[in-house]
């Protein structure tokens, strides 16, 4: 009976060894290697502001501690529809390194989308392959950051030029037209009207610009008018206008200029054969009688030719 036993009791040591071993373990960690990117400050909750021209530059890392070469490869996906360019599909990294790529989203219209507007990217690295042998579970690793579009204070000036000449002594009104071409809510901040000519002189009609405000893609006009003295020469006249965006504290300036050909007032002066005399009217007689004809004429200059020879005989 003890024999039988005996086995018995081996047998359950054994396996409560083995289990107390495995509690023991420390289970091995899933993943040795690791993903980054490098956050604007440092900062993931930090976005990256896209630039004007619609280009954000990224740089991204992957961290290989361990004693084994990997390879993963890479999937994007970013906002506003970018374009990447120069960012790798995959990559193999050496033991004990850590290697950075750099690349670019470019290709965002910053004018078309609301100043402001935030939207997030991905970023997604997968291991195939340890020391060249693939890996039977791929593992993952995932980044997530933020674009931001910025504000951006772009007003267009347009000036339609004049239909004609004016005369000296007359004005002209000029069309002025505002265009908010920016990504956000602008208006006119300052503006100045310089021409070339002394004797030109323009009023205050663009004032009004001044107290308009300009939604994204919104425009305005208004008129500005132009006078020339009477004793105006003759002379074409470069006429500017400048605008300062109020969004961008005046630094963003907008320029157009126009022409104005300037003539002489027309001078009635009298016919040197004909000289009027408001004192001396002439009479003018006329009558209802028709005239002679030509052959009227001839019988008379006949006739009178018969009787003149008729008193010589």
């Amino acid at each position: 009976m003890r024999r039988e036993v005996f086995p018995i009791l081996l047998a359950s040591l054994l396996l409560i060894s083995m289990s107390a071993n495995s509690i023991a373990q420390p289970e091995p960690p899933s993943l040795n290697w690791e993903l980054g990117i490098e956050y604007p400050d440092e900062d993931e909750s930090n976005p990256f502001i896209v630039s004007e021209n619609g280009i954000v530059t990224i740089n991204m890392f992957v961290d290989n501690p361990g004693l084994l070469s990997i390879k993963v490869d890479f999937e994007y996906e970013f906002p506003f529809e970018g374009e990447v360019v120069g960012a790798p599909e995959d990559a193999t990294i050496e033991p004990g390194n850590n290697d950075s790529f750099n690349f670019i989203v470019r290709g965002i219209d910053v004018y078309e989308v609301d100043a402001g507007t935030i939207e997030s990217f991905t970023v997604t690295a997968t291991l195939q392959e340890r020391n060249g042998m693939p890996v039977i579970i791929p593992e993952s690793q995932e980044k997530i950051g933020d674009f931001e579009i910025p504000e951006i204070f772009l007003l267009g000036l347009e000036i339609t030029d004049p239909v004609g000449p004016m005369n000296a002594g007359s004005d002209t009104i000029l069309k002025v037209k505002i265009t908010n071409n920016g990504n956000a809510r602008d208006k006119v901040r300052e503006l100045e009207v310089t021409d070339d000519c002394p004797l030109l002189t323009t009023d205050t009609g663009l004032d009004v610009l001044l107290t308009r405000n300009l939604e994204k893609g919104a425009a305005t006009t208004a008129d500005l008018k132009v006078t020339a003295s009477e004793s105006h020469p003759q002379r074409n006249c470069r006429v500017e206008i400048t605008v300062a965006s109020d969004g961008a504290d005046g630094s963003q300036l907008s320029t157009d200029f126009t022409k104005i050909t300037v003539e002489t007032a027309p001078i009635n002066t009298p016919d040197p054969e004909n000289p009027e005399d408001p004192d001396d009217p002439t009479e003018v007689v006329t009558s209802n009688l028709p005239a002679p004809g030509i052959s009227a004429l001839v019988s008379i200059l006949i006739g009178a030719l018969f009787v003149n020879l008729n008193n010589r005989q």
